[in-house]
């Protein structure tokens, strides 16, 4: 399994010795690959420059901004030239359910982008199931569900939407019932994993800063719950994550 691995959603925002120091890590737990992922400024700059550390691991970057910048005049435009993905984008009710209206017309207007670029979106969805659909339908888009948390039947959606669905290490989560039942049903072409760093470390590092090494956790435990070998399956997820981006 050395360096097949692929974690499809890190956010990194230390210093350039720090990020090295977590890339470094990755590279001898079997992780090849990683998406840096973008959501604001601070995000975008971190992305940026993971990706431009030789660190023997391949990182890629995603700019967006996220639902937290929604309702804002201020955004600074983003350069796209060499971004393999845009976002992270998307809805989130749990917290901020009073600015749906500000979040769904910043998430269409990066769609927009995306399709104007012919980029792949990494979406963020959570509590926000009819209007993520909504949105989706009206404006056709490709891309990453990430950090999925929702129902079988949400899943199905995004699956006939053309969406691949990317588990976190939330589903090694012992509340997370609902996730495994829909990470059962994902198609073999279709899954992902990421770990959301520096959020939702999986079980056994529950409860410390998440960082790209700790992919492998998910990893074999989503392998298991597919009855997948473990080598099988970090082939068959890099495979998709590559084949996403071109």
């Amino acid at each position: 399994m050395l360096n097949t691995l692929f974690d499809t959603h890190a956010h990194f925002t230390g210093q350039d010795a720090e990020i090295r120091e977590l890339l470094d890590r990755a590279l001898e737990n079997g992780i090849g690959y990683i998406m840096a992922v973008g959501g604001d400024e601070t995000l975008n700059d971190g992305a940026l420059r993971a990706s431009k550390i030789d660190a023997g691991v391949k990182v890629f970057h995603a700019l967006g901004y996220d639902r937290d910048q929604a309702g804002r005049s201020d955004l600074p435009a983003l350069e796209f030239a060499d971004a393999k993905a845009i976002g992270e984008i998307g809805l989130d009710y749990h917290y901020e359910g009073a600015s749906a209206k500000a979040q769904c017309e910043l998430f269409a207007a990066q769609l927009e982008k995306a399709r104007e670029h012919d980029l792949p979106v990494i979406i963020h969805t959570r509590e926000a199931d009819d209007d993520t659909l909504g949105v989706l339908r009206e404006i056709p888009s490709r891309g990453i569900i990430h950090s999925f948390t929702g129902s079988p039947q949400f899943c199905r959606q995004l699956l006939d939407l053309g969406f691949m669905i990317s588990y976190s290490g939330i589903v090694t989560f012992r509340a997370a019932d609902n996730v495994r039942e829909s990470a059962i049903i994902v198609p073999d072409d279709r899954i992902l994993i990421e770990t959301d760093t520096p959020y939702l470390a999986p079980v056994p590092m529950r409860g410390k800063s998440n960082e790209p090494a700790f992919v492998a956790y998910t990893a074999r435990f989503l392998a298991d719950l597919r009855k997948t070998p473990l080598d099988a399956f970090a082939a068959l997820t890099t495979s998709n994550a590559l084949s996403l981006l071109g």
